[in-house]
């Protein structure tokens, strides 16, 4: 029973979820199939004898039908740093898809597993994030009377309220009892809780955006076997087991953050250095490669032609926009309910 959990994951049928009948036999008159172990490096290719590769050091686990050894594997190469960190990183930008293609055909001992990776890479983009969000320095919405402004203010001020109609003039942001009243207990909670997060015009404003950042990693962590999920609607037809959507998925999230970190700095050399349309145009040129990397990673991974690549991935980036949406939205309520 230890790899039922892991044919759920790799989104086998429900029928291979049920019990195993005391003959060998399951439930509809099904027989288990046994699957043959590894009898050669997935790596290097030498002969195994053992639990690791005698020539290579890599571990002889099949991932697709033994996710407890995924959980160790990750646990123990996220403890541990190598050199290969630096290689890994380098074909993550320059080829996403290689990444993935050389770790699902087995070639995992040369570089970092996708999850450590990730992690890592989480940790940095939403530590610059915050630190972007600590100097944005949001300035409370402050209201004034006219008789406390300066003279020129007071004169600017009567001319630009001499040209509105007198019955306009009412404030823009007063509620009457009729629409206070047309408001639903759940729109009554969320503005009585933004109006506590907030502070009196705003002035906590900036405390609960650090905050909500604070809880997006996590967010995005959800996100992540969701967007597998998608992925493995859009090629429910190639038989494709989750978790070799799952390891895609985790790689080109990496690849955006590291991605849009980098263009992140370039963009801000760019602005103190040389100012201008041509930081313009390499700046957009840069988004523009980031999104055709993208492009290039699902059709290579996935290895169709570029008229269904291009059409899931217009499709799957569309239905991953609105789960992101949805959590970025559940992200936020949980921020406004918690003390």
């Amino acid at each position: 029973m230890s790899d039922e959990p892991a044919k759920l994951i790799l989104g086998d049928t429900a029928i291979s979820a049920l019990e195993e009948h005391p003959d060998g036999k399951r439930f509809f008159g099904r027989r288990r199939r046994q699957c043959a172990p590894l009898t050669h490096c997935e790596n290097c290719g030498a002969q195994l004898t053992g639990r690791y590769c005698g020539q290579c050091g890599q571990a002889a686990v099949d991932y697709r039908r033994s996710f407890r050894h995924v959980v160790v594997d990750v646990l123990d190469s996220f403890l541990t740093w190598d050199s290969k960190f630096v290689a890994t990183i380098g074909l993550l930008i320059a080829k996403p898809w290689r990444l993935t293609n050389e770790f699902l055909a087995g070639k995992r001992v040369r570089y970092s597993h996708p999850l450590r990776l990730y992690l890592l890479a989480s940790i940095l983009f939403f530590l610059g994030v915050n630190q972007l969000a600590k100097s944005a320095h949001l300035r409370p919405n402050t209201h004034f009377k006219r008789e406390e402004l300066p003279p020129e203010a007071r004169a600017k001020y009567d001319a630009a309220m001499a040209k509105v109609p007198p019955s306009e003039r009412e404030d823009f942001f007063k509620v009457t009892d009729k629409d206070e009243a047309s408001k639903s207990n759940f729109e009554k909670w969320v503005e009585a809780r933004a109006k506590e997060k907030f502070g009196e015009n705003g002035a906590n404003a900036q405390a609960f955006l650090i905050t909500l950042i604070n809880n997006l990693p996590g967010m995005m962590l959800c996100c992540i076997p969701l967007f597998a999920f998608v992925l493995k609607i859009l090629y429910l037809r190639r038989h494709i087991f989750y978790i070799d959507h799952l390891i895609y998925a985790l790689h080109i999230h990496t690849f955006a953050y590291v991605g849009i970190m980098l263009i992140g700095l370039i963009t801000i050399g760019l602005n103190r250095a040389a100012p201008g349309p041509l930081a313009g145009w390499i700046i957009g040129f840069l988004w523009l490669a980031f999104a055709v990397q993208i492009f290039l990673s699902i059709r290579r991974v996935y290895r169709q032609g570029w008229f269904f690549s291009l059409v899931k991935f217009c499709f799957g980036g569309v239905a991953y926009l609105i789960v992101l949406s949805i959590a970025l939205f559940a992200t936020f309520l949980v921020t406004l309910a918690l003390p």
